[in-house]
């Protein structure tokens, strides 16, 4: 079968298309036919190799994928042949709260990810897509929708009314727009280009900051908030962003702390966000339960995941260096 792999972690060019033998699935493990595959952030840190912890010296890169089951080994009966399905980010956080050993195994990090024709999956770990979306759209939800969805509501217990603020026009700010307008949130969101504001406005956006044109972009909150500040803060830009985020919030509100794309995780920091009471919690995606209550709003409501762009097989490196020049909206799709 086609694969990518990444060998070594040198940049993007150390994702190799290579043939492998087509996996066979063991007892208690599904054999999926993965039909798109989406990119994350996450994806670009290990390819340069800055992204923590240990992997394999040559890894079938990337988390999100979709496709339909087309084997199933012994003992299995959560799903079966011809169900349209998605493994989840951690094969073993099926839920309850995090722990180091249901995080051990992570798609694409600790193990073989999904940039493959075939895949071999835990079983427990799959998750049925909604029925109105396809592949490609059902291939964005395992790392930034449900992270989206984890920082907001499982652990942020967001409320109708509440404010949202999230960062960027990335994977996990739209889906976070999408959610928290569903279930009767208002969002305020932030770019440095004004036409990504313009499409934020068109999915919902309350609020709208540039913050290349407001540098202290933390004072447009206030203001739009007169001058409380938001009750949850999607924090997707890291330490250098964090600071900004403890001002944009309101006493006592939520602050996620996801990404690091100003180029270093965020830590919570009970000198910065103590006198206001807040509650920092640093969030890595989430357990197949939340996939699954999310996908209950999805279906319900009947929501379409925001794609930028679908690349073919061949070209997953170049979807990669558009994830690395940063001018998508959404999500990023390989076809597989």
């Amino acid at each position: 079968m086609r694969a990518f792999e990444l060998r070594g972690t040198g940049g993007i060019d150390s994702w190799v298309q290579a043939e492998r033998p087509e996996p066979k699935p063991g007892p208690g493990q599904a054999l999926v036919r993965i039909r798109a595959v989406s990119l994350n952030y996450r994806d670009l840190f290990i390819a340069l190799g800055r992204y923590p912890g240990n992997r394999p010296l040559s890894l079938i890169p990337a988390s999100d994928g979709a496709g339909e089951v087309v084997a199933v080994g012994a003992n299995v009966t959560r799903v079966k042949p011809g169900d349209r399905v998605a493994p989840t980010f951690f094969q073993t956080w099926t839920d309850g709260p995090r722990t180091p050993e249901k995080t051990a195994n992570a798609l694409g990090g600790s193990v073989d990810g999904v940039l493959a024709e075939y895949v071999a999956v835990d079983a427990e770990g799959l998750v049925h897509l909604p029925e109105h979306l396809t592949f490609e759209e059902g291939a964005t939800l395992p790392c930034a929708a449900v992270t989206a969805w984890n920082s907001l509501v499982s652990e942020g217990g967001l409320k109708a009314g509440q404010t949202v603020l999230a960062q960027g026009t990335g994977g996990v700010s739209i889906f976070a727009l999408q959610l928290a307008r569903a279930l009767g949130a208002r969002v305020l969101i932030t770019s440095s280009q004004d036409s990504k504001l313009e499409r934020a406005k068109a999915l919902g956006a309350d609020g709208t900051i540039n913050y290349k044109k407001h540098p202290n972009w933390e004072e447009q909150v206030l203001e739009l908030t007169g001058g409380q500040g938001v009750d949850h803060v999607l924090e997707v830009g890291g330490a250098e962003t964090f600071p900004r985020s403890i001002r944009a919030t309101r006493p006592g509100g939520h602050i996620s702390l996801i990404g690091m794309l100003s180029g270093g995780g965020a830590r919570p920091d009970p000198a910065l966000s103590g006198p206001k009471k807040l509650d920092v919690q640093s969030t890595y995606v989430g357990s197949r339960a939340m996939f699954e209550d999310m996908n209950r709003v999805i279906s319900q409501r009947q929501l379409k995941p925001v794609i930028d762009r679908v690349f073919p097989f061949e070209q997953a490196r170049e979807a990669l260096r558009h994830m690395e020049a940063g001018a998508h909206f959404g999500k990023l799709v390989i076809s597989v």
